[in-house]
């Protein structure tokens, strides 16, 4: 019962997949997820009484695949011109860091990347990119609103190709505001961080005098309940650790829970084997 209850939380995960755009996508990812679950459950075998459920759970997802299999199709068709897109404007600029000795965005080959060339790339892919506007409405919204971006925004996404130091985002320095931020709310308890900012994760140490101190109040608490406390955040956190195997290999994770199923009826079999009454001949 564990492992089918493990089975669902998988499946109703893969059917609410939140998105993270422009180049996580939920829906086709959870679609892709869908398909690695219906992909181990047919592996299991449909003679045995214990497997009913799975059996059950096999038609409700083959249903499901089968039902956006035309929209998931046009989706990946989308994604995969949105990456070429990315690839056209060099995004996110693999040798772009952040440093001062880094003064432009550069090809793979070592020379000097221009404005002008990434508009000819990508004015070549506006071409190429022709979808059925009648029966993709995935590629029918990539199309307007890339023709509408580029023709408002798109010059002024062209100056730094040519401005020396100009980087094409400002991404990495929210994401160090971001790892800073989190990591005061962690160690504070605080959901802001605004009283924080002066002084981060340095406001642990204030509560003692010195490392003597500190280390001392750290060990008035028992071992023994700190250990009880410490399995109670794994229990807590299983369910997080379980999506997150999820997410990063759907096929391994379900093969393991098909085999924790199989294992558990194979020992349930053998276990009600081995308590039936010996039969006697007369």
């Amino acid at each position: 019962m564990e492992t089918e209850a493990q089975i669902r939380t998988a499946i109703r995960d893969a059917v609410n997949r939140p998105s993270r755009k422009p180049f996580y996508w939920g829906g086709l990812t959870g679609y892709d997820q869908l398909g690695a679950i219906a992909e181990a459950l047919h592996s299991v075998p449909d003679i045995e009484p214990e497997t009913g459920y799975l059996q059950r759970l096999t038609t409700q997802v083959d249903r499901a695949l089968e039902k956006n299999r035309v929209l998931a199709q046009d989706l990946s068709e989308a994604h995969a011109w949105l990456k070429r897109i990315a690839a056209c404007l060099r995004y996110p600029p693999r040798s772009f860091f952040v440093s001062n000795t880094t003064t432009e965005i550069a090809q793979s080959d070592g020379t000097p990347l221009s404005g002008q060339q990434v508009q000819r790339e990508m004015e070549e892919l506006l071409q190429q990119f022709q979808p059925d506007l009648k029966r993709r409405p995935a590629q029918t919204a990539l199309y307007h609103a890339w023709h509408r971006l580029w023709k408002t925004v798109g010059a002024d996404l062209l100056y730094c190709y040519d401005i020396p130091g100009l980087p094409p985002d400002n991404l990495k320095m929210e994401g160090l505001f971001g790892r800073l931020r989190r990591h005061q709310r962690r160690i504070s308890g605080r959901k802001s961080t605004r009283e924080l900012r002066d002084f981060g994760q340095y406001q642990v140490l204030f509560v003692a005098e010195s490392e003597e101190e500190l280390l001392q109040q750290l060990r008035r608490v028992p071992v023994a309940t700190y250990q009880v406390h410490r399995r109670r955040l794994a229990e807590a956190e299983a369910p997080r650790q379980f999506l997150h195997r999820l997410h990063r290999d759907p096929v391994d994770m379900m093969r393991r829970l098909i085999d924790q199923h199989t294992a558990r009826r194979a020992s349930l079999a053998l276990n009600a084997a081995n308590k039936s009454p010996p039969v006697h001949n007369n």
